[in-house]
């Protein structure tokens, strides 16, 4: 089974929780923390991943958190996965990271990875976070008839 990292699933957590209010509502990690269960110490850590990557913004002083650097429309599960991930590829290979496997040069394989992990980009580039909501289309409702299946 390929599983992404729990904490790029909390990150997806965390930013549904943001996405269900205006993009400019400040939001601490601490409110995060609560509403979520995801516990403040990872909270804390992963907005910060996400601030770096500019998915959030992180406001400092007595009324500071995070808000969403843009609207949930405008952010992908892709997005969210390259901020706490890196490069999406379901092998080593099948990222754009040369070198990432000791096997590159004579891997038979190798040239099969890149469009399969690319097709997987363009299907979580294709869910918005808004579409992560309650009560929002599922990302397979969103997707009919375009021949994705995330």
């Amino acid at each position: 089974m390929i599983r992404m990292s729990r904490l790029t699933d909390y990150g997806i957590v965390l930013l549904t929780h943001m996405a269900m209010g205006p993009a400019e509502r400040v939001h601490t990690a601490q409110d995060l923390a609560e509403v979520s269960r995801v516990p403040l110490p990872t909270t804390s850590k992963i907005l910060k991943q996400l601030a770096h990557a500019g998915l959030v913004v992180s406001h400092r002083g007595r009324k500071g958190g995070y808000c969403l650097a843009r609207s949930a429309d405008d952010v992908s599960v892709a997005d969210v996965i390259r901020a706490i991930e890196g490069p999406i590829g379901i092998t080593d290979c099948g990222t754009e990271v040369a070198g990432a496997c000791s096997l590159e040069a004579i891997c038979a394989a190798r040239s099969r990875w890149g469009p399969i992990s690319r097709a997987i980009a363009r299907a979580l580039d294709g869910v918005p976070l808004s579409a992560m909501r309650p009560g929002s289309v599922q990302p397979a409702e969103a997707s009919a008839g375009t021949g994705v299946t995330p």
